[in-house]
């Protein structure tokens, strides 16, 4: 637990004293406290900005994390630091502040059942530090930092009630928030940051990761911090302060309209790779997708808000990265057949529940998105469990599977009962939903083998990654582009799109169609313009920042059995 311990390390430290943390738990927060002497308070006036103070922290198998401190507001400065194994631990501080340059400490580090932090796991998914799944459902309060004590106390109540594994945020919130936030240029206010402390640690206290986006938009945060070292100070401040704690970062609420908003996300994304030790997964919210962020090489999972299946669909395919899908109870289930963890309002926890609940039982950390179905939307471990969704019954389901004897479970995502079916064996199922008039959901699974392997130390039960080559040959791509027709198009404008199969086949009988444009010598990354075909998008302005410009219209397809296809075609931008 982290609790405030007032401990004054002046030059008399001896070296290799121990500290506070003696005895912390593995992966729970302790600090340290530097009292600041008056030489040096009139040496750093402003210690947020000009004070230094790091400790690099080596572990008992000796990996190194270097923790900066933060300023408290007061005459201190604050090294908050969680140890991630038991055992032996020494740190040695580095300070523009001459009484505690180069002091070194030991402490010993205790025990802890704690899961760990989250990474990227399986390509798509994710796990905790001691190599188990983690099965990411995030609930959205984005104004949890601003918001009565009471209310966030009921937020969190909630969640942590009905299984959500996540907590998402907004540290610094709108533009109308920046003077509770700031007072004054490199003035963080005390009181607010405190306060977020407090509710940060809750959330890590109950067991929950918190979602922490920096702010509403690129032009919130250009304001506030007008350039690239006023912003890395602010980065390095949020590091020290819940690096330590259970955490993502998330970038923007949204950036696609801002002119700059990539490159200001690609400069406050490597800052947190450079400046967080623990390297907490990172990426932005967005309007449709973060994936155009993806290339700039600070992101390692994608963020999509669309609630077009198509867009989580195809991009799946393209993106060998885990996908958080911000969705909302209706398309919760549809979200888990894109191949997303989803994040969403507990407007209706019960229903979270249930997903958490039935999720939790199977290998969701292996699960991929399936086609070998008809009337269905699959994810599945072959040879091993089909998961299903049928969102309008009709017609019986078809699901291919490998030859076994299977469980059958029906499961009314609406009230979490389940109807277990007389067993299967053979190898092309076939069943009706008990009623037709709402959505189901099938599992076909295989629970005997499924217990077996639980019994195995291994994560990834996957031999070979899924890992799909993008098929662009234009002679193997079975359509083209037909429209938009000529050379030229206008940005803001609406502009007609369509694709012409030019191979008709039993795979290409259900095609889904992704577009996207780009302008690449503008660096504004690409924006997801339509889906489908045919239909009508409209090129933004933002794309561009000069005109006229050359944009790539670039189409991203499936095809019924899965396969990734690419084309692409280019045209004269203009106002």
């Amino acid at each position: 637990m982290l609790a405030r311990l007032p401990l004054i390390l002046v030059a008399c430290v001896p070296v290799l004293a121990q500290t506070p943390c003696e005895g912390t738990p593995a992966y729970s927060p302790c600090e340290m406290v530097f009292e600041l002497s008056p030489a040096d308070l009139a040496a750093q006036p402003n210690p947020y900005a000009s004070a230094q103070l790091q400790a690099e922290f080596r572990s008992p198998h000796f990996k190194t994390y270097l923790m900066p401190a933060f300023w408290n507001g007061a005459g201190k400065m604050i090294l908050r630091f969680t140890p991630t194994e038991a055992g032996p631990w020494t740190y040695r501080i580095t300070s523009n502040l001459a009484g505690l340059d180069g002091k070194e400490a030991a402490f010993n580090a205790a025990a802890s059942d704690a899961p760990g932090f989250v990474r990227p796991a399986n390509i798509h998914h994710w796990a905790t530090e001691n190599k188990k799944p983690h099965l990411w459902m995030g609930y959205i309060a984005d104004r949890f930092p601003f918001t009565s004590a009471p209310e966030f106390d009921q937020q969190l109540d909630q969640a942590a009630q009905n299984k959500f594994t996540h907590f998402r945020g907004s540290i610094l919130g709108t533009a109308a928030d920046r003077g509770r936030v700031f007072l004054g240029p490199d003035k963080p206010n005390p009181a607010y940051f405190d306060e977020l402390d407090r509710r940060i640690l809750t959330i890590h206290k109950r067991g929950l990761t918190a979602d922490l986006i920096l702010a509403s938009n690129p032009d919130y945060v250009a304001s506030l911090f007008p350039d690239w070292q006023s912003r890395e100070r602010f980065i390095r401040y949020l590091v020290a302060r819940y690096a330590p704690m259970n955490v993502t970062w998330q970038g923007f609420d949204e950036f696609e309209e801002y002119a700059g908003g990539r490159a200001l996300l690609k400069e406050l994304g490597l800052d947190l790779k450079k400046l967080d030790p623990y390297d907490h997964p990172r990426s932005s919210n967005a309007k449709v997708t973060s994936s155009p962020l993806l290339a700039d090489g600070w992101m390692n999972f994608i963020i999509e808000a669309s609630q077009d299946d198509v867009v989580g669909s195809v991009e799946h395919q393209f993106y060998q990265v885990p996908f958080v899908g911000v969705t909302d109870a209706r398309h919760l289930w549809n979200t888990t057949m894109d191949g997303e963890y989803p994040e969403f309002h507990g407007d209706q926890p019960g229903l979270a529940r249930y997903w958490f609940d039935f999720i939790a039982d199977t290998r969701y950390w292996e699960l991929e998105p399936y086609f070998d179905v008809d009337g269905t939307r699959a994810v599945a471990l072959e040879d091993v469990e089909y998961l299903n969704y049928i969102e309008h019954p009709g017609p019986p389901v078809e699901i291919s599977v490998e030859r076994h004897g299977y469980d059958v479970i029906w499961f009314d995502p609406a009230t979490g009962e389940m109807q277990e079916q007389k067993k299967y064996k053979g190898e092309h199922f076939t069943g009706e939903a008990p009623d037709k008039n709402r959505p189901w959901v099938l599992l076909v699974a295989r629970e005997g083998r499924k217990e077996s392997m639980l019994k195995s130390y291994k994560f990834d039960s996957r031999e070979v990654p899924l890992v799909q080559e993008i098929e662009t040959n234009p002679q193997k791509v079975p359509f083209t582009i037909v429209e938009p027709a000529g050379n030229t198009l206008k940005a803001g404008t609406p502009v007609r799109f369509a694709v012409k199969l030019t191979r008709e086949t039993r795979a290409t009988r259900a095609m889904l169609y992704l577009w996207t444009a780009e302008v690449a010598s503008d660096g504004q990354g690409f924006r997801v313009i339509g889906t489908g075909s045919p239909g009508s998008f409209v090129i933004p302005p933002s794309v561009a920042l000069h005109f006229p410009a050359v944009l790539a219209i670039h189409l991203s397809a499936l095809n019924a059995n899965g396969k990734a296809y690419a084309a692409d075609r280019a045209y004269e931008l203009d106002k």
